[in-house]
């Protein structure tokens, strides 16, 4: 009767064992998100928070709005001094203004009158001296105003001709590196007028909303938090053992308590080394020391219905059953 009792035990425990192996592996996990945290590099106060949370936004849509009146003058301010800039330099390159021109040609002609009567007087004076009317005395002297009144339509002759041309070649250069600097100047401005106003840079959830209305925002701190849908993942661990036949690319099926069905994940990353069980992951078969974290997405349509730190199940995907062989022999 004994023995009779140990076969029927031995059996059972087979029996049991067998299901045991049947049973797909399970294993604990849970959903994490990767956060887009939207922030500018200028400082200033909130004056229209355009999102609130638990809204979906598109890529390019505004955020929020900070006080920007400073840097709207700004911009002003160095539009002005571009245009002046531009200004000199077409001054530089263009030479006198044509009023100035035209004043140096009247004095031109006015050289040119008095160097004809002085021509006129000397030539008189040279014929006087000869016939010792007058004292040398006189010729020098109409000789000196010839002299000068020619110098003088030399003098305006040149000026027209300078006139005529642009500044100097490193006048103009100067000017032209003073537009640059203006331009750079615009620039800068509007790119400081630009970052108090801040968009979407990914379409995704906005999960979390950090400053409102009237609040004083630092540089470089964050408004408002995004979720983008490819930004969220199940994380789980696995033995060593079991993470040898896993693969990039692999799918998984994730289930969780309240969930109508399971769904699919692709593998995306896995852990290159082991490391410790850690503490968050709770289950009572769940014995292994050393095991391996593994990294799956979800598709886009999928991971709108997942929630960061929602505790999940994972397991395997099964593999399709082998096609029967052709006919019979």
């Amino acid at each position: 009767m004994r023995n009779i009792l140990t076969a029927l035990l031995a059996a059972m425990v087979f029996l049991l064992a067998g299901c045991e192996a049947e049973k797909p592996a399970v294993w604990q996990g849970y959903v994490e998100g990767e956060f887009v945290y939207v922030a500018g590099k200028i400082a200033g106060r909130l004056d229209d928070l355009r999102v609130a949370r638990g809204q979906t936004v598109t890529s390019g849509q505004t955020l929020y709005v900070l006080e920007h009146a400073y840097e709207t003058e700004g911009l002003a301010l160095a539009q002005a001094q571009l245009r002046q800039a531009e200004d000199t330099l077409r001054d530089k390159e263009k030479g006198l203004r044509p009023e100035e021109i035209d004043q140096i040609v009247a004095d031109l002609r006015r050289a040119e009158a008095a160097r004809t009567l002085s021509t006129l007087e000397f030539n008189r004076r040279v014929k006087l001296y000869a016939d010792a009317t007058i004292a040398k005395e006189e010729l020098d002297n109409a000789r000196a105003t010839h002299d000068r009144d020619k110098q003088q339509v030399k003098a305006l002759e040149a000026q027209l001709a300078t006139g005529k041309l642009s500044s100097r070649i490193d006048q103009v250069r100067a000017a032209q590196a003073a537009a640059d600097a203006a331009k750079a100047s615009v620039e800068q401005a509007r790119w400081n007028l630009d970052q108090m106003t801040q968009q979407a840079g990914v379409s995704g959830f906005v999960y979390d909303v950090l400053r409102y209305g009237g609040e004083w925002v630092a540089a470089g701190s964050p408004v408002v938090v995004l979720l983008p849908p490819g930004n969220v993942k199940v994380r789980f661990f696995v033995p060593e053992a079991v993470a040898g036949a896993l693969a990039v690319g692999q799918k998984i099926r994730v289930s969780w308590d309240g969930g109508k069905a399971p769904v699919m994940a692709s593998i995306s990353y896995i852990a290159p080394s082991v490391e410790y069980t850690p503490p968050v992951i709770y289950s009572q078969t769940f014995r292994e020391k050393l095991v391996i974290m593994i990294e799956a997405r979800f598709a886009p349509d999928v991971a709108v219905g997942m929630h960061p730190g929602q505790p999940v199940d994972v397991s395997l995907e099964p593999a399709a059953p082998a096609a029967k062989a052709g006919g019979d022999a």
